[in-house]
């Protein structure tokens, strides 16, 4: 007999919660069908039927821990923009060593990101915008956002790799400096011989493009684009 919609999601919850202290006590080895079903008091099918297998139910876990972490990452468009993605990457590096578990599942090259880790990445996004409109980058966004993102995840694994338990200031201080000199400006003036930080910042600026019609503006990206890559 099919569980009623509300007893559902109940038991769906009690499914999660009891995944997500098995993920953080012995990290996604330990989060088994059996030892699942065993402390959410379930039996091991109605796990495959609300999840549909293994890496569906840890799907569900990276979920559930990280939405709380995404929804707290809102641009404030009133701090320095250099600052808060700064402060966004020393953010990112200390919720990853604290959830080693959640690192081991998305550092997983084999599985696709899911709709709330892509909706991290938008964050990082428009924090990476908000530094290109300032004139402060260097390289185009593109590049940056995934400078960014993969620098983050491998300073956290590099740190849950260390045998005090990833604590290493110096490494993530050294980690930011090489970042900040590959995708960054100097501060204003900024030395740009070439008007690269000045095409990214008119490509980030949307209030300016508007006045081109959308071709156009795909067009004018397109030769900023390059002339930042130069």
């Amino acid at each position: 007999m099919p569980i009623a919609r509300p007893d559902r999601d109940l038991v769906r919850d009690r499914i999660v919660d009891a995944a997500v202290e098995l993920l953080a006590a012995g990290g996604p080895s330990a989060v088994t069908t059996r030892s699942v079903a065993t402390a959410a008091d379930v039996q091991p099918p109605t796990i495959y039927r609300l999840f549909g297998d293994k890496d569906g139910l840890l799907e569900a876990v990276a979920d559930a821990v990280f939405a709380d972490y995404v929804d707290a990452k809102r641009v404030d468009h009133a701090t320095d923009p250099v600052q808060e993605l700064h402060d966004s990457f020393v953010a990112h590096l200390e919720f990853g060593t604290a959830n080693p578990g959640l690192t081991a599942i998305f550092s997983d090259p084999s599985r696709p990101r899911s709709a709330t880790e892509e909706r991290g990445i938008a964050v990082l996004r428009e924090r990476i915008n908000r530094v290109a409109a300032a004139g402060r980058l260097r390289v185009p966004e593109p590049r940056a956002v995934a400078l960014v993102h993969a620098i983050g995840l491998g300073v956290v694994l590099a740190l849950l790799e260390l045998p005090d338990g990833g604590d290493d200031s110096g490494l993530a201080t050294a980690a930011w400096q090489a970042l900040a000199t590959a995708i960054l400006t100097d501060s204003a003036p900024p030395p740009d011989p070439g008007g690269r930080a000045a095409a990214l910042r008119l490509r980030a600026d949307d209030g300016a493009l508007a006045a081109l019609s959308p071709a156009e503006q795909a067009l004018m990206r397109e030769w900023l684009d390059r002339i930042a890559d130069a």
